[in-house]
């Protein structure tokens, strides 16, 4: 509340001091013309010996650039004061998310291991309460690692494996691992088109974007997820469309929604569970793979559509490409080296 009090308050003083601004403009622009007036009319009948200098045009126009200047440095300090502002709104809603996500499972286990402390439990429980400890050590591994690779991206140190594949058959494997993962069953996804094309691609980093918005549209369907992948080869690009039947987006949020922290609030699915890393993440795998991935969708619960375009091999960003295969083998050659030793 104290940070939206602090944010009207730069608001109503910014626009405060863009009136002040125009109103000593205007205040200027009348002195400059009433006084250039009155010398016009009356400049002929006063006394020679009285010396009247013309108004300086130069400093007149000098002195509306500098307000014109001034102004615009003011509104591009209180725009970055707005980012910044909104960034910390947005770091401040991951931790609280972070903490929600890391606490619950700890809680989890903790509840487990006392149980299992302090009570006699038979052996069949012993067995379940270990299979979901396992399960919730495993979801706290995967948000650690999801955050670790968060910062390896930025700092653009992910491991490389890029392999040539063919597309069909590489996108459709990956596709089935998210199925078998998220436990969906068979007719939940459908893949139409065929794309019979190759590609270069990092399976392991391209799982995580297939997993990511499988995830996506679990958490933001009310009913039983839909999913329909459409698969087909342009002249330079793979073409991947990932669509469901989820909530949809608002018009504002269908580019933001790739934003660092970014969550989308719907009253229908209040505790959507979640960093706001997901789709960030995916974003920058599929630029690493030299292409690049949109959000469309129709309006509020009409289901959303993930575009994803990645370079045909030998067909589109050749120099790219063959660069993201000669570091995967210079990669693979060290550690080659490393294991002979």
């Amino acid at each position: 509340m104290k940070k939206n009090r602090s944010l009207l308050f730069l608001i109503f003083a910014f626009i405060f001091a863009q009136f002040a601004w125009l109103g000593l403009l205007g205040l200027w622009i009348y002195w400059y013309v009433a006084n250039y007036l009155i010398i016009k009319q009356v400049g002929d009948k006063l006394s020679p010996q009285i010396v009247i200098d013309s108004p300086n045009v130069l400093v007149f126009v000098g002195g509306i650039i500098l307000i014109v200047l001034i102004a615009t440095a003011m509104f591009l300090i209180f725009r970055n004061l707005t980012v910044q502002v909104k960034l910390t709104k947005l770091y401040d809603n991951f931790i609280a998310n972070v903490t929600h996500e890391l606490k619950s499972p700890l809680a989890s286990i903790q509840l487990y291991l006392e149980t299992l402390s302090t009570k006699e439990v038979p052996s069949e429980k012993q067995k379940e309460f270990y299979g979901l400890m396992i399960r919730d050590s495993k979801r706290l591994k995967k948000l650690i690692d999801s955050i670790l690779e968060i910062s390896r991206l930025e700092k653009k140190r992910i491991a490389h494996n890029y392999h040539i594949y063919n597309a069909d058959e590489v996108i459709r494997q990956l596709i089935k691992e998210s199925i078998e993962q998220f436990r969906l069953s068979d007719s939940a996804v459908e893949i139409l088109g065929e794309a019979p094309c190759k590609c270069v691609i990092d399976k392991d980093a391209m799982q995580i974007v297939f997993d990511n918005l499988t995830d996506n549209t679990i958490k933001y369907s009310i009913e039983a997820p839909k999913i329909t992948v459409k698969l087909s080869c342009a002249k330079k690009y793979l073409m991947i469309e990932f669509a469901d039947k989820g909530i949809g987006l608002k018009q504002k949020n269908q580019k933001n929604i790739f934003n660092k922290f970014q969550r989308i609030d719907n009253k229908n699915i209040p505790n959507v569970k979640g960093t706001g890393l997901g789709l960030y993440w995916v974003k920058g795998i599929v630029k690493f793979h030299g292409g690049r991935i949109s959000a469309f969708s129709e309006g509020i619960n009409k289901g959303t559509t993930f575009k994803i375009e990645l370079p045909i091999y030998q067909s589109s960003k050749r120099f790219y490409v063959n660069k993201l295969l000669r570091e995967t083998a210079r990669k693979q050659k060290i550690l080659g080296s490393e294991d002979g030793e």
